[in-house]
């Protein structure tokens, strides 16, 4: 029987793997600024210097671009929640502290260069926007405790396995997001925030990168205890926005067109990384492993039911929309 690493064995197993993808992710991350990437002429004073005070009919933005905007910024906003849970789960010391450093530096940019976006151009309600950053932050995230929720397993059980199951998390969660921005850009209509969040995602690209090698190599070290984490995280998934206000509204919004969807989820994002791995053409899963693996496979195949399904009723409820739109039309 495979036997399993603690999580200090593990991170002493993996540094050198760390050590080595925080070279070469310093050796390819671009410097960029936020300020380069606000139309600042675009800004004057609200009511209490002054101006006025936000209405919506100054937005350029659509009802979906918003909505959109306000989940990645909001997502990002909850920055703390996710340095927290990388630092426990991971080490503040060499390689390790190194990269939780310079990710939640890198991370912090993005938040910080969409609201200023935003605020900026007046695209968004800044009073709502800060209301529900309170909301959100003060709720925090937990990805192990969806876990824990998911499997029944207990606190104790999962202690070991926390940088497990956060290194999964993250490198399915960095490229979710960077899906979620590049199409948040293509539906804003306008080329600055495309620009934008072009440039946000290429820095989630290249987080998703280190996270995946370093998942990549545990599994190589441990197989059966890496795949049980990884397979814990594709069944009990959640973008790190869940909970936040309107969550479910936005969501749908933008499910139904087209910006982070159940078919981009499996297809954009669990199917490309799994095969990175090589999880289903691998051979050094035990009977442990392979167990786990089939349970993978065959909710995988629910998953892509799911999609066909989503899709059928999302094709019928655009249908009806444009019928509707249609009638007000005719009838002027």
């Amino acid at each position: 029987m495979a036997r399993n690493l603690t999580q200090l064995e593990l991170l002493l197993e993996l540094e050198p793997v760390a050590e080595q993808n925080v070279h070469r992710h310093l050796s390819m991350a671009k410097s960029w600024h936020p300020h380069d990437y606000v139309p600042w002429d675009e800004g004057r004073n609200f009511a209490a210097l002054g101006g006025h005070d936000w209405e919506q009919g100054q937005s350029r933005l659509s009802e979906v671009a918003r909505a959109a905007m306000i989940t990645n910024l909001l997502t990002e906003d909850n920055l703390p929640s996710y340095h927290r849970e990388i630092s426990e789960n991971f080490s503040r010391d060499g390689a390790w502290g190194t990269w939780v450093g310079r990710w939640t530096a890198e991370e912090n940019r993005h938040g910080i260069v969409m609201r200023d976006y935003l605020v900026v151009t007046r695209s968004v309600d800044p009073v709502a926007l800060e209301q529900a950053r309170m909301v959100h932050m003060t709720h925090g995230y937990n990805a192990m405790k969806l876990v824990q929720e998911g499997t029944q397993a207990s606190a104790e059980i999962l202690a070991d396995t926390g940088f497990l199951h956060s290194v999964a998390y993250v490198t399915f969660q960095e490229l979710a997001t960077r899906v979620s921005h590049r199409n948040t850009g293509r539906v804003c209509d306008d080329p600055v925030a495309d620009r934008m969040l072009q440039r946000i995602a290429l820095d989630e690209n290249l987080h998703m990168i280190f996270y995946r090698n370093l998942c990549g190599a545990a599994l190589d070290l441990v197989p059966d205890q890496a795949l049980e984490a990884i397979s814990d995280i594709v069944r009990y998934f959640q973008m790190p926005g869940a909970g936040m206000p309107d969550w479910r509204r936005n969501g749908v919004l933008m499910a139904k067109h087209g910006i982070y969807d159940l078919r981009q989820h499996l297809e954009d994002v669990v199917m490309p990384v799994l095969r990175k791995w090589n999880v289903f053409e691998r051979n050094d899963f035990t009977a442990r492993g392979e167990q786990v693996r089939n349970e993978l496979g065959e909710f995988l195949e629910k998953l892509r039911r799911d999609c066909a399904r989503f899709e059928e009723q999302r094709d019928r409820a655009l249908a009806r929309e444009a019928r509707k739109r249609e009638l007000v039309g005719a009838n002027g």
